[in-house]
Parts: C-alpha cells; sequence; structure tokens
C-alpha cells in the first residue's frame, strides 16, 4: 500500500495563492507530442496550477491528488475535472490517456507503482511528463540570501526526497524512450510580500516553524526584506524547469 507523504494540506490555501505559474508554451508543446488531444491525467495535481493550463489544450484533463485539502482550493476549469486519489492509482480506464504529467510532485510517489499505473492508462505513444523547479532566481543579492537560509537553518528539515528536486529529477528512475525538451522557465512579477508569502509555503519552513518557533523565519525574511530594498518593489522572479518526458 502507497504511503502518502503529506507536507502541503495544512497550508493549502497559502499554497494556491502564492505559488508561481507555469509558462503556457510548456502544456501547448506537451499537447503536439500527444497522440491526440482526447484526455490528459495530471498527477499531484495540488491546486491545479498545471492542470488548468493542460485544459486549455486537451478536450478533457482529470487532475488528481490524495490531499483532500489541495482539491478543495483547486481552481475551477470547464475542461478539468479534480478527483482525490493517489497518483499511483488514478481510476482511469486501461489505454485510456493521451498524456501524463506530473509538475513537482513526483519526488513524493512511489515510482515503480506509478510507472506500473502509467503504462496502464496511456495508450499507445501516449506521453508522460515529469516537471520540476528549484530555487528562484531574482538578483545576485537575494538569491544569496536566500541560498544560505536554503542551506542553513532551512536545511535539515527537507525531506530526503528534495534531491530530486535540486538535481532537477537527473536521477530518478525514468524507464521510458527519452525525448529531449526545450527549455522552459516559470517567471512571476512580485512585491517583496508575494515572494515572502512563497517562501512561506516551503514545506521545510512549516517543519522549521514547529520545531523552533517564527523567529528563524522572521529573521531570515528581515535580511531578505534589507536585500530587496523597497518592498514595494515589484521584482521580476524566474524559475528554470527541468523535464523528464518520454513515450509508451
Amino acid at each position: 500500500m502507497t504511503t502518502f507523504k503529506d507536507h502541503f494540506s495544512n497550508h493549502a490555501a497559502d499554497y494556491a495563492s502564492y505559488r508561481p505559474g507555469y509558462p503556457p508554451a510548456l502544456a501547448a508543446w506537451l499537447g503536439e507530442l500527444a497522440p491526440t488531444r482526447k484526455l490528459a491525467l495530471d498527477c499531484g495535481c495540488g491546486t491545479g496550477q498545471f492542470a488548468c493550463l493542460l485544459g486549455d489544450v486537451f478536450d478533457h484533463v482529470i487532475a488528481t491528488d490524495a490531499s483532500a485539502e489541495q482539491i478543495a482550493q483547486a481552481e475551477p476549469h470547464p475542461a478539468v475535472a479534480y478527483h482525490v486519489a493517489p497518483a499511483e492509482d488514478s481510476g482511469l480506464p486501461d489505454g485510456s490517456a493521451d498524456l501524463v504529467t506530473v509538475a513537482q510532485a513526483a519526488h513524493w510517489f512511489d515510482l515503480p507503482t506509478f510507472y506500473q499505473e502509467v503504462r496502464r492508462v496511456l495508450r499507445p505513444a501516449g506521453v508522460l511528463a515529469l516537471i520540476s523547479y528549484g530555487l528562484a532566481r531574482v538578483s545576485p543579492e537575494i538569491d544569496a540570501v536566500v541560498q544560505r537560509f536554503y542551506d542553513g537553518a532551512a536545511a535539515a528539515y527537507w525531506p530526503p526526497e528534495r534531491r530530486h528536486v535540486e538535481d532537477g529529477y537527473a536521477r530518478l528512475n525514468f524507464p521510458f524512450l527519452e525525448i529531449p525538451a526545450p527549455n522552459f522557465r516559470m517567471e512571476a512579477t512580485w512585491s517583496f510580500q508575494a515572494y515572502s508569502g512563497y517562501l512561506g509555503t516551503w514545506s521545510a519552513v512549516r517543519h522549521l516553524e514547529q520545531d523552533q518557533g517564527p523567529t528563524p523565519f522572521h529573521s531570515f525574511l528581515e535580511e531578505l526584506e534589507q536585500a530587496w530594498g523597497d518592498p514595494s518593489v515589484i521584482r521580476r522572479i524566474t524559475w528554470p524547469l527541468s523535464l523528464r518526458v518520454g513515450q509508451l
């Protein structure tokens, strides 16, 4: 039986508010790879950030997450149906999906069982895409402050699966015919309040606050605000995406 490692349900509303958006061009590119655009399955969908983009490309999207709290906060879309279900047991019929996607969640899955499910639900020539992103890039000064916190106060509170995000899923077993992917990135223009809100959704921050209280994170935010300058200033933030894309 698969054990669901739930790091996000207790702050699903913040997750919906502060997570960055994926580029529509990525969903469009995956639509071009898929054998048809009838059905996509988005696993570990969270609050639907990527599922809704797929809904603009595919006729129907089934978006699943093991967290009922995340699904409750999911963004509605006419082509997207949300279900509470583990990635390893989607409930879809055999050979029904053109595309299976996982955005920033594959490192939590029981991958051997998930891959069995992918092979079951994909139609011939169907496509699987694992998507991940690491630390944001803002400016050298701001990035240095964030990196020190990431490697320092927060380091012990990241779950071990985080290492796969750090290396862009490069070491994950991926037993599919791999397809080279173009370079994609997420972008946002945020104030300091929005950026700090995003940082507060990190699972390591929640564990740190549970163990040590709010002081370490607040101290980090004070240092970060000094590097940011006027907190009302809007800055451009980017997250380079890492992709493992394969065909059945």
